[in-house]
């Protein structure tokens, strides 16, 4: 095997490669350890190079205490001049070093040091989008890390380098490719090039898994089928599972996208969810690996796609096996800028649900748009579903705790490519450190993570950090602002998700046209789904579906996404419907060009480099929430036959030139 170079790579001019890891690499501190481990021998060398104080001591103990926190628990007690960090297992040493050096780097060491943390998710883990090509889906960041085609033979130094950033923030899980998975994959020749990835990531407590494709057993292994219920295909699988884990002891489990979009799965032979899932659950089983079974399906004759997989899955409630655990997306539709949380998070208790997240901005402006995304996380997670009266948050209702599951876990779309700076814009780097802090803590505020991220990536600098992290937490308000303000949702143009296209009403399938979901007419605007309209509030638990039901009491945020009201509908400000969406497209744009203020005053506080791409960046997305406002106000004004407020600013373009603006990606995922 050959190593390209060291993972600590040294690059000349600052660009953004060593993410938020930027503490002192030669500190020289005194560290010792109870035991000797590959893992224990990270957490050695990060406190020996990055630890400004006293004696450290890594203490691997199996006390009662200790055992309660978990593996990747940890204690810290001691000051300044000598601390201990202790755990129960070898993972919680290194997420315990990585949390002291956190602390150091942001200032929240003090004279008396006591921390003790353990997750609220047994797994944190990214999906990557990634094609055995290279290409990724929605991947906006450049090629695929993974050089398939070098692979085993050549390493590159960026795979230990993704894996150390991962455990800082404490992930512990990554899925390798595209959950439209090629079969490919489990072939022999990938799996070997599979387990070299996995012995990297081993040490840094990160655990493989892979997407499969349900088909897999007919097309590599030349079946007559891939019917569940053939004997032959839960034989195959299990063979398969069983070569799997002779390379890699410790593999994950699968994930799979299965009768969604065109993918193979048990549907096509009659069979249902459970079949399929739990087949793939007893091959898995006796080597303790999982099945993360997408929920991510909607048919062409549902007239409301919103209400799709609540009304698929509800049904095999209980049904599944005790390792499975059934991926939702955080909405109800697709990743959308703003959506109510998916109804199936506390309504399916039987079965453990994970939260999909999406890290990567397909809806939200791509690498060019500053989105810090940790809001939206922090939104859904704290919403209240209600399924067990008061508090009964997502974020319970995921985290094992609300229904007493032992499986909990919470996924994230991987932002990451082979860009010098990971992902594309330098602060989309901000969302990949939010998804970590928020998997391992969800209740961490979205202000405290911007903090820290700031601290340990730019500068601690008030006069820097304040604007700044204000910039940060205002950006997702100010995208829906000026993409799909008060709850309409999916009018982005045919294909890429990147510019407006509300004309859009052309498409295989309803679903896929823009006008499908703003149901604009010369009456009123947006999708019905209350009682009298497609009803998805019934699949909400009281107090919600009542007053997602009345527009007076529906919150403005979900007004168009809940109801089809007239363009003169009194708004509780005492505005116009239409006005209101007329003001919320302004208010965007002038929230793009005040971060585009706030960035060029901060300039001076730190490098050129960085400073520069970053305010190349918001230039774009300024100019964008432009195209955004003139779009969707020029077309709706089609409709609502009323002129925009005069103390708004004016159209620049003409629709009819906005509409002939055509660009070509690949369609969603």
């Amino acid at each position: 095997m050959l190593m390209s170079g060291n993972y600590r790579i040294i690059h000349p001019v600052e660009d953004g490669h060593q993410l938020w890891l930027r503490g002192e690499t030669a500190a020289g501190a005194k560290v010792t350890a109870n035991k000797k481990s590959p893992t224990i021998n990270i957490a050695k060398e990060e406190l020996e190079n990055g630890w400004k104080g006293g004696e450290v001591r890594l203490r691997l103990q199996n006390s009662k205490e200790l055992r309660a926190l978990g593996r990747d628990g940890f204690r810290i007690a001691g000051n300044s001049q000598q601390v201990d960090i202790m755990a129960s297992a070898e993972q919680g040493l290194l997420y315990g070093a990585y949390h002291l050096l956190r602390m150091q780097e942001t200032g929240k060491i003090t004279e008396n040091i006591q921390v003790e943390e353990k997750p609220a998710f047994d797994i944190r883990i990214l999906n990557h989008w990634d094609n055995l090509n290279r290409t990724v889906e929605r991947g906006y960041a450049g090629y695929s890390l993974w050089r398939w085609d070098q692979l085993p033979e050549v390493v590159s130094p960026r795979y230990e380098a993704y894996a150390r950033a991962n455990a800082s923030i404490g992930i512990n899980a990554t899925v390798l490719n595209n959950v439209n998975a090629s079969p490919d994959i489990l072939k022999a020749e990938y799996l070997q090039k599979v387990k070299v990835l996995a012995d990297i990531f081993r040490p840094y407590g990160i655990k493989v898994y892979l997407s499969i494709n349900f088909s897999s057993p007919k097309i590599l292994g030349g079946l007559e089928d891939s019917d569940p219920l053939n004997p032959a295909v839960p034989l195959w699988w299990k063979e398969k599972v069983k070569e799997i884990y002779k390379l890699i002891p410790d593999f994950g489990g699968f994930l799979v996208k299965a009768n969604s979009e065109g993918q193979p799965g048990p549907q096509d032979y009659g069979r249902t969810h459970v079949d399929g899932a739990n087949m793939l659950a007893d091959a898995l089983k006796p080597y303790k690996g999982i099945v993360m079974w997408r929920a991510f399906v909607y048919a062409p004759d549902e007239p409301d796609r919103a209400k799709q997989a609540y009304a698929e899955f509800m049904p095999f409630d209980g049904e599944f096996r005790d390792n499975v655990i059934i991926q939702v997306k955080n909405g109800p539709v697709d990743f959308q800028p703003r959506e109510p949380f998916s109804p199936l998070f506390g309504a399916m208790q039987k079965t453990p649900v994970m939260a999909e997240l999406q890290i990567t901005q397909e809806y939200l402006g791509f690498s060019n748009h500053l989105a810090y995304l940790s809001t939206m996380w922090e939104e859904f997670l704290k919403s209240d579903t209600y399924s067990k009266g008061e508090g009964s948050t997502v974020a319970k209702a995921t985290d094992g705790s609300l229904f007493n599951h032992s499986l909990s876990a919470i996924s994230g779309v991987a932002n990451i490519g082979v860009d010098d700076n990971w992902c594309g814009h330098h602060f989309a780097q901000a969302n990949w450190y939010a998804f970590g802090r928020l998997a391992w803590n969800h209740e961490l505020t979205s202000e405290a993570i911007a903090d820290e991220w700031i601290r340990m990536t730019f500068s601690s600098d008030p006069e820097f950090l304040v604007p700044v992290k204000k910039m940060m937490l205002d950006s997702r308000e100010a995208v829906v602002n000026y993409m799909m303000p008060l709850g309409l949702h999916h009018i982005f143009a045919e294909g890429h998700h990147y510019g407006p296209q509300p004309w859009y009403s052309q498409a295989a399938r309803e679903d896929w046209t823009c006008v499908y979901y703003h149901k604009a007419s010369k009456e009123a605007i947006g999708f019905d789904r209350t009682t009298k309209g497609s009803n998805a509030v019934a699949q909400y638990f009281s107090p919600l579906r009542e007053q997602f039901n009345n527009p007076a009491t529906c919150p403005d945020e979900y007004l168009l996404w809940f109801h089809h009201l007239p363009w003169d509908f009194k708004m509780k400000d005492g505005k116009t419907l239409w006005d209101a969406l007329c003001y919320k497209y302004d208010k965007g744009v002038q929230q793009a060009r005040e971060f585009q203020k706030i960035w060029d005053k901060a300039g001076s506080l730190i490098d050129e480099h960085r400073f520069q791409h970053v305010q190349s960046r918001l230039k774009i997305q300024a100019s964008d929430a432009v195209w955004w406002k003139d779009a969707c106000l020029l077309y709706f004004q089609t409709f609502s036959n009323k002129p925009i407020p005069y103390d708004i600013e004016r159209p620049v373009h003409e629709l009819n030139d906005l509409k002939k603006i055509r660009l070509n990606m690949r369609h969603t995922n």
